[in-house]
């Protein structure tokens, strides 16, 4: 099962970095611009029906959870411990991996479709979720972005594309307004100005809270950061991200057997 994920981890690997939250810049500039990240053409809304039988064929089959391999990893080192950690997302009965990104932070870019390849291949009761990181400037514009798209019901066509947008066709800058990102959503069938006081909402204000403490809980200083079922801070660091994954297959293991 393995086989072909390691060999695209390991390809991958020279280029993980991370964004740091200081100073509102990324801490490391990529040696090259990530490749595009593969995003569905816009579509019109299915019946529920349809929508539901569309989403039963493509579901994949759950995969049985399996010893993870590779070095147990070392506290500290590897991963850090989150006092008075909580997930995300609770009560879903499942163990998660939150994600926290940027859609500004070129790591994130090159990052997203290794997670996605992972992801995969995990079994039914992994939960994994992708949560904004607002350090404040373009990070929060970006940030309210993901939540209106989330609102607006088109966060899953438009998530790949707007990496795409910031970092491959550069369409969109780190000073881009709400208006200008209103635009990109407009090809999903969002009027602009919907999209642009959406941002503003209320609704996506409290979802930006939320956002804000859990990457406060979870000490989170830089992403892409991961942090599995509340407990456990993963950083990418220069050991690549194939360590990351191992790192993060061996704490869901343990928080799978009850494990402190």
């Amino acid at each position: 099962m393995k086989t072909l994920h390691s060999l695209m981890l390991l390809a991958l690997l020279p280029l993980f970095a991370a964004c740091s939250a200081q100073n509102n810049t990324p801490a490391v500039t990529p040696a090259a611009a990530p490749a595009a990240v593969a995003a569905p053409a816009p579509a019109p809304p299915a019946s529920p029906g349809e929508a539901a039988t569309a989403a039963e064929q493509a579901a994949p089959a759950p995969v049985a959870a399996t010893t993870p391999s590779g070095p147990a990893p070392v506290a500290g080192t590897d991963y850090v411990e989150i006092p008075g950690g909580a997930p995300f997302a609770a009560g879903t009965g499942k163990l998660e991996v939150a994600e926290v990104f940027g859609y500004t932070c070129p790591h994130c870019a090159q990052f997203e479709p290794v997670l996605k390849s992972w992801k995969r291949s995990q079994p039914a009761d992994v939960n994994v979720v992708s949560v904004p990181a607002v350090f404040g400037g373009y990070w929060e514009t970006y940030a309210r972005a993901f939540y209106a798209a989330e609102t607006l019901g088109v966060l899953e066509r438009s998530h790949d594309a707007m990496f795409n947008a910031v970092h491959v066709q550069r369409s969109l800058g780190l000073d881009a307004t709400p208006e200008q990102i209103g635009a990109f959503y407009a090809q999903y069938g969002i009027d602009p100005k919907t999209f642009a006081s959406t941002m503003k909402s209320f609704g996506v204000e409290t979802k930006l809270n939320r956002a804000k403490q859990f990457a406060m809980r979870s000490k989170i200083e830089g992403t892409p950061s991961i942090v599995v079922d509340g407990k456990y801070l993963v950083s990418v660091d220069q050991r690549g991200s194939e360590h990351m994954f191992n790192t993060v297959e061996h704490l869901l293991a343990r928080s799978r057997a009850g494990g402190g």
